[in-house]
């Protein structure tokens, strides 16, 4: 499998405290790649430092082989490197198709000139834009919640949203943050056929942080287990609960 994406010897240091220590790690196209660890392993943080939103202190970080570590988060978006939250983003006074909708770049509408010089093509833009959108609400099952306020939804609704979301600028790495905080089992159950139906059949990579090691096992592969912002240990699941140093240090020995 091709590399995707490359983390060398990264440092991320806050006042002296160093978030992310000398961490190197790969993710590989085509694969649902695991990240686990205690709170305080550095996991968001390194998701921040891959999509833009902190800078290295040391090291780089690379997609396809071209360095994009310091690039601000809207290139690092349209590079094709998009990512949900622990905590929903969604624009909750807004309906569940507007959130869609309002995710594609570019867009004619948005531009002051186009709906005066341009009519006819921003209409078109916007129904096919449209049509898009409804077609990923029901891949999501959520179509029948399309003209819902998104501050309505459950958590687990809003996590399916949040997945939705991604889907609309055709992402080749999606970063996912605790996709399964919050979800109820029918709702986890989707999200978990969403996520390999995008993966195996439509060719998306996804790097996930997760607590809950049922889901790590039921859907990753590889898992990378982060410690005091360095990585520890990297295999199957199988693998990664029979690591020592993991079961002491994040599972509490409840796999022994």
């Amino acid at each position: 499998m091709a590399l995707l994406l490359e983390i060398r010897e990264v440092v991320k240091s806050f006042d002296g405290l160093k978030a992310i220590n000398r961490c190197s790690l790969q993710v590989s196209e085509g694969t649902i790649t695991g990240l686990i660890g205690p709170n305080g392993a550095g996991k968001t943080t390194l998701f921040n430092l891959v999509t833009g939103f902190l800078k290295p202190t040391a090291g780089g970080i690379f997609f396809k082989g071209e360095r994009i570590d310091g690039l601000p988060p809207h290139r690092v978006f349209r590079k094709g490197i998009v990512r949900t939250f622990q905590v929903p983003r969604e624009l909750k006074w807004m309906t569940v198709l507007e959130n869609l909708m309002l995710v594609p770049r570019d867009q004619l509408g948005e531009n002051l000139w186009g709906p005066w010089f341009l009519p006819f093509l921003v209409r078109r833009q916007e129904r096919a834009i449209q049509e898009k959108a409804l077609a990923v609400l029901e891949f999501v099952n959520l179509w029948h919640l399309r003209n819902e306020s998104a501050g309505n939804l459950s958590s687990g609704q809003k996590k399916l949203l949040e997945l939705a979301r991604t889907l609309m600028c055709d992402p080749e790495l999606v970063l996912l943050d605790e996709p399964g905080a919050g979800v109820n089992p029918t709702l986890m159950k989707r999200l978990v056929a969403s996520i390999e139906e995008l993966c195996y059949e439509k060719g998306i990579t996804f790097f996930i942080i997760e607590h809950d090691m049922d889901l790590v096992t039921r859907l990753c592969n590889p898992v990378i287990v982060l410690s005091e912002g360095e990585k520890i240990a990297e295999g199957l699941p199988e693998e990664i609960k029979a690591d020592e140093r993991v079961l002491e240090a994040y599972l509490g020995g409840q796999y022994r």
